[in-house]
């Protein structure tokens, strides 16, 4: 097959597009459409009825559409058109991908209309994914070199050159969420990756769920938005409190498989580790579809528009308030009562709550609130806004660590880094003399800074490792 009938076919599948129809949109895929309707005009130009074509200016168009696809596949980060178009698929949030996202595909619905249209459209993504752009860019240059624009024609092949075939593809791509085995091979008819495919979407989300396992509320758009930088917090890399975080990692696992769970409110003195108990869990189970999507006390009235959101997805998610509190019983504070409650709308299956605070009475008490005696109303008023911890199902409480524990969390913070040796692996007087050492200025540090905490022994072993000496010395 000749490059001007490979291009008229994928521009064929381009526009035939209808489940995915979301990618003809995209910059990559628009661009690359441009580049071949360019192309095809040119060819027209050489037939009888295309005579009025102005050729020069038709490979100026070539060129400058070729530069916006380059521009376009260079800012999207892979190695090959074919990985590219992969993460585009993957990414794609239609009817079909939600669907199976909530294991509304199955075996035995593989001949309704949405499952042949969608089968249909990754035949066609796979062949525009596997258009040989090497061969592509060189059908270009012959027709530049052609038109006097040589070295015009040797950059643009030199360019194509290094963008690979399509069967070697994926090399330089290691984005592991590209590198998925037996779904879309370049060999294949995507067509038949249907069912593999809506098992991935049923197991890792689609869209943007399905790269990202930390999410922020965004009031603007009343959406959520990837974090793109996540703390890698692991629950191996905490230290302490075993008894506290068992039973966050315990609720946690029943939310997971299904059963029935609590909200959870983690309370306890600053810096003690109760955010990244929360952090920690939820990249440990991320890849059993987990997700954890961070929320501020201040769009606490968005509630409703959040569930709302968050209910029509077939994922699990931890709705993470951090630092719960509230000056007065505000809409938000109304808000969360009856979500918690379970008033008027219930929450959704999917979803739970973790929150975090340094009050044991997430409203704030003030004199002016208590009650004179002898007025039940007044009385009733404090007690609501003492009780809203109590809607949690479970109050995890975290205290400040004694001195003993917090050195044995700085000390595992060390060795974890290899900045410290524990004595069973090296029990020789200098090891002991540089655990003394660290043990005189851990006690030092946390007098002279914030207190005993996990928070100041990750503080202390971070001034540690940058290898100055201390602010005392």
């Amino acid at each position: 097959m000749d490059v001007i009938d490979s291009v008229s076919r994928t521009l064929a599948d381009i526009s035939g597009l209808s489940v995915f129809s979301n990618l003809r949109h995209d910059p990559l895929i628009r661009s690359f459409g441009r580049l071949l309707a360019a192309l095809e005009k040119y060819d027209m130009s050489e037939s009888p009825e295309g005579r009025f074509f102005n050729v020069k200016k038709i490979m100026l168009k070539i060129i400058g559409t070729w530069a916006e696809f380059l521009d376009f596949f260079i800012k999207s980060g892979h190695g090959s058109f074919s990985s590219a178009v992969i993460r585009l698929i993957l990414k794609d949030e239609n009817t079909f991908t939600l669907n199976a996202e909530n294991s509304r595909f199955s075996s035995g619905k593989q001949n309704s209309v949405l499952a042949v249209a969608a089968a249909n459209d990754l035949s066609r993504l796979g062949r525009i994914a596997v258009f040989d752009i090497p061969a592509l860019a060189f059908y270009i240059a012959v027709l530049l070199r052609a038109g006097g624009l040589v070295v015009q024609a040797d950059a643009l092949e030199a360019e194509g050159a290094v963008l690979g075939k399509p069967e070697k593809a994926g090399a330089a791509d290691k984005d592991e969420l590209i590198q998925i085995p037996g779904i879309f091979p370049w060999d294949k008819d995507w067509a038949a990756s249907l069912p593999a495919f809506a098992e991935h979407l049923q197991n890792h989300g689609a869209g943007e769920l399905g790269f990202n396992s930390c999410f922020r509320w965004v009031s603007e758009c009343q959406n959520m938005r990837p974090i793109a930088k996540p703390d890698p917090i692991r629950l191996s890399h905490l230290s302490g409190y075993e008894d506290q975080r068992s039973i966050v990692v315990s609720n946690t696992r029943r939310f997971i498989s299904g059963k029935p769970a609590n909200n959870l409110l983690l309370y306890g003195d600053r810096g003690t580790g109760k955010s990244a108990t929360v952090k920690a869990v939820c990249s440990e189970y991320a890849d059993m579809g987990l997700r954890l999507l961070e929320v501020h006390k201040e769009q606490l009235d968005e509630l409703p528009a959040i569930m709302d959101c968050l209910s029509g997805r077939g994922l699990k998610f931890i709705i993470f308030i951090d630092d719960l509190a509230f000056e007065n019983m505000d809409d938000s504070f109304t808000n969360l009562k009856a979500l918690l409650e379970g008033a008027v709308e219930t929450r959704p299956s999917n979803t739970v709550i973790y929150a975090t605070t340094n009050r044991r009475h997430l409203v704030k008490e003030n004199n002016a609130d208590r009650p004179p005696s002898g007025d039940p109303r007044s009385f009733d008023t404090m007690q609501e806004q003492l009780s809203l911890a109590d809607r949690f199902g479970l109050t995890v409480v975290y205290t400040t660590p004694d001195q003993e524990e917090y050195i044995s969390i700085a000390a595992f913070i060390a060795q974890r880094r290899g900045l410290l040796k524990s004595q069973a692996d090296d029990p020789s007087p200098v090891a002991d003399e540089k655990r003394r050492f660290f043990r005189e200025n851990a006690l030092r540090w946390e007098r002279w800074f914030n207190g005993r905490s996990p928070r100041t022994a990750t503080q202390y072993v971070d001034w540690i490792a940058g290898g100055e000496g201390f602010p005392w010395e």
